[in-house]
């Protein structure tokens, strides 16, 4: 079988699984993931996974994910957020770092550095597969809506600062092939790159008579250009993030929307599968069947830590019921995360073991929080503020 018939399969798998997984409430991208890890057990084609070609197709979806994080930021947006959300993020996220920290340290034996780089991974919130269920039931705009929102894009920010910390680790501390000279003048690059662009907004409200499939050009070649000077850091993932909130504050407002649906049309309708049938085919699922309690304590750990932080922080503002929903929505983790464990996996940061548990966790939460968060909501839609 050639790689053209393959994807076909890949495709088409993940179009028709993932109508009966949007049933459920859950992201029809995920059937691809469940492909991969059905191949993870067994994988006849893998002269075409592992070729080189497989591999390009499939950094491409990562590099697209991440510039779509990277553009649905809204840095001036966060900043005039109120304290309360600002201070729920913050609590949020030092609890399951707090926690996550020391039972990787513990039980996967890592050491301090990267049980925390982890352990930011549970922290994420996947306010994507959410965001149809608040509006369903009309809550966006309401408190609960506005903070589940704003901490999953505060999360964000910090899986961006996150990212930087990988890089230098990865770049300087393991490989060892590039100075730290290299290094560093590749970043600088990349941030003057990104704070050049914020600059010249005057400059681009000249794209708003532009066609769009020249603008969408324009707009690759830049996330081509920021991917490759982070490539001499083993910064790639990084300078997809940068071109993308570059980007938002360069072009028009008006073409904003539209440059994000073409966008998004190229990543989900080809790259993003290949890139979450890649993940997938990574996990290790024999140490999965042995080690299950280990997925099950993962989910404990990474949600109940949720639960406890917004519980005691925001009961007095949102109220009982509100902060028990608020926990729920915050308990699912998406693509964000998936991204970053894939890149500390494939820099041999993190084991397979740790690796397949992670993103275990992360599916069974995904399948989980929709169904239940929608349930809490039709009995407790009256109280919803």
């Amino acid at each position: 079988m050639n790689i053209f018939l393959f994807l076909s399969g890949v495709f088409l798998f993940t179009f028709l699984a993932g109508r009966v997984l949007q049933t459920l409430r859950i992201p029809w991208i995920f059937s691809a993931l469940l492909l991969g890890g059905i191949f993870a057990i067994y994988n006849p084609f893998s002269l075409i996974t592992n070729s080189e070609s497989f591999t390009f197709l499939s950094n491409l979806g990562m590099y697209f994910l991440l510039f779509i994080i990277g553009f649905e930021i809204n840095l001036k947006q966060i900043s005039e957020k109120r304290a309360f959300i600002m201070k729920t993020a913050f609590v949020v996220i030092f609890s399951n770092t707090l926690f996550g920290s020391l039972f990787i340290h513990y039980v996967f034996d890592y050491n301090w550095l990267i049980s925390v780089i982890v352990a930011l991974s549970f922290s994420t919130v996947g306010e994507a597969i959410l965001v149809p269920i608040l509006d369903e039931f009309n809550i966006t705009k309401s408190s609960l809506g506005q903070t589940i929102l704003s901490v999953g894009t505060f999360d964000d920010v910090l899986e961006i600062l996150t990212l930087v910390f990988v890089i230098l680790f990865v770049g300087a501390g393991i490989h060892g092939q590039l100075s730290i000279l290299i290094i560093s003048m590749s970043l600088l690059v990349l941030f003057l790159m990104t704070f050049g662009l914020s600059r010249l907004k005057t400059q681009g409200e000249r794209f708003s008579y532009l066609k769009i499939e020249p603008l969408f050009l324009f707009v690759i070649a830049t996330m081509f250009l920021f991917i490759g000077v982070g490539e001499y850091a083993e910064a790639s993932a990084l300078g997809a993030v940068l071109a993308g909130i570059g980007l938002r504050t360069f072009i028009p407002d008006e073409r904003l929307e539209a440059i994000e649906n073409e966008v998004k049309a190229v990543c989900y309708g080809i790259f993003a599968p290949i890139f979450f049938f890649w993940v997938g085919l990574g996990l290790n699922i024999d140490y999965l069947l042995e080690n299950y309690f280990l997925v099950i304590l993962t989910i404990i750990i990474s949600s109940g830590a949720k639960f406890l932080a917004t519980i005691l922080f925001c009961r007095k503002e949102l109220g009982m019921v509100n902060s028990l929903l608020l926990s729920t929505g915050l308990s699912v983790r998406f693509s964000t995360s998936i991204v970053v464990m894939k890149i500390l996996y494939d820099n041999g940061i993190v084991a397979d073991n740790l690796y397949s548990v992670i993103i275990a966790s992360s599916i069974i939460l995904t399948f989980i929080v929709p169904i239940v968060l929608s349930q809490l909501l039709k009995e407790h839609f009256s109280e919803v503020y």
